[in-house]
């Protein structure tokens, strides 16, 4: 996993709960980095298992809950970032639309080692998507949070839905619509 995720996740923890949750939730884990990251390193997926159920356990607040949380804080600093990967749409859905084809694809050259979810468009119409995410790290709430980021940026009111395709998480359907 790119040290990406990580440092704007800690961030997000210093920001939201203090310098000091940041330090309890590093000496709570066994990281084999010592909770030392850097953005373009990469690291053991294990070790933000471990961080934001810690996080969890600490703030008595859900892992999914903490992961739409830190989708907006991700989506912005990554915008901040790389704004050219959005920059060219007009609308959500063909954002979203674009995963695959383009936004992972601008991704992976800018961060080779990075091990993204797939998603599978099964049906787009103009106010319709309906995606499939797969992912072994099962982090789907982190990307309903980041669809739900997308449609802040453009101002764009959205009901989001899922339904898990497995009880590991790590295949979900997602209907999105424009409302």
């Amino acid at each position: 996993m790119k040290g990406i995720i990580f440092t704007e996740f800690l961030d997000l923890v210093e920001e939201k709960f203090g310098l000091a949750m940041v330090d309890e939730i590093i000496n709570q884990s066994n990281l084999e980095s010592n909770g030392v990251y850097t953005s373009v390193g990469t690291y053991e997926f294990s070790e933000m298992l471990q961080l934001i159920s810690h996080l969890s356990e600490n703030t008595s607040i859900s892992v999914d809950d903490l992961l739409l949380v830190y989708s907006e804080h991700l989506f912005k600093a990554l915008i901040k970032s790389h704004p050219n990967l959005v920059e060219h749409y007009k609308d959500p859905l063909n954002l979203l639309a674009s995963i695959e084809n383009h936004i992972h694809i601008e991704v992976q050259k800018i961060y080779p080692e990075a091990q993204l979810p797939t998603f599978v468009l099964e049906e787009k119409t103009n106010d319709k998507l309906v995606m499939v995410y797969k992912s072994e790290k099962a982090l789907y709430m982190l990307g309903k949070g980041l669809m739900l980021e997308t449609f802040k940026l453009f101002k764009t009111p959205v009901d989001i839905k899922f339904e898990k395709l497995n009880d590991a998480g790590s295949e979900v359907r997602f209907f999105i619509e424009k409302i």
